[in-house]
């Protein structure tokens, strides 16, 4: 008798083990999750001093204050190799994640944006946004 248990409890510890098993399989075939990426190219003026420059990093570290955000990355252009599809002329690129446009929404009114973007304009020359859906997978 204890004998015939083994063997059932057994083959039902497998099925569970095979149920657990072929679920986390499916798992790895879930819908993509969308985020809005928030880009900006900014170009800063030709004329600031090295100490200038540097202290336009000051602007990305309060715009991390913000709290709808998921992320925030900053940094200069890279020197990559010149081709005809890279642009990298650029002083500064800044990429904000956000959950959805509701979050983008309340980043863009914010009043620590509204007063980095005040304390900090007169830095730069040109500001480029790019605002897209990005898919994860």
């Amino acid at each position: 008798m204890k004998r015939r248990n083994f063997i059932k409890n057994s083959a039902l510890g497998i099925a569970v083990a095979s149920t657990g098993l072929s679920s986390a399989f499916a798992n790895t075939q879930k819908p993509m999750k969308e985020t809005i990426a928030h880009y900006v190219l900014f170009w800063l003026r030709p004329d600031l001093s090295a100490q200038e420059v540097a202290s336009f990093t000051g602007f990305f570290e309060e715009l991390n204050k913000i709290p709808s955000k998921l992320s925030l990355s900053y940094g200069p252009a890279a020197k990559t190799n010149p081709r005809d599809v890279v642009d990298n002329t650029f002083s500064y690129n800044l990429l904000v994640e956000f959950k959805d446009l509701t979050d983008l929404g309340i980043y863009e009114v914010h009043p620590i944006h509204l007063n980095a973007i005040e304390k900090y304009k007169h830095l730069w020359t040109k500001v480029v946004v790019h605002d897209s859906v990005l898919q994860k997978a």
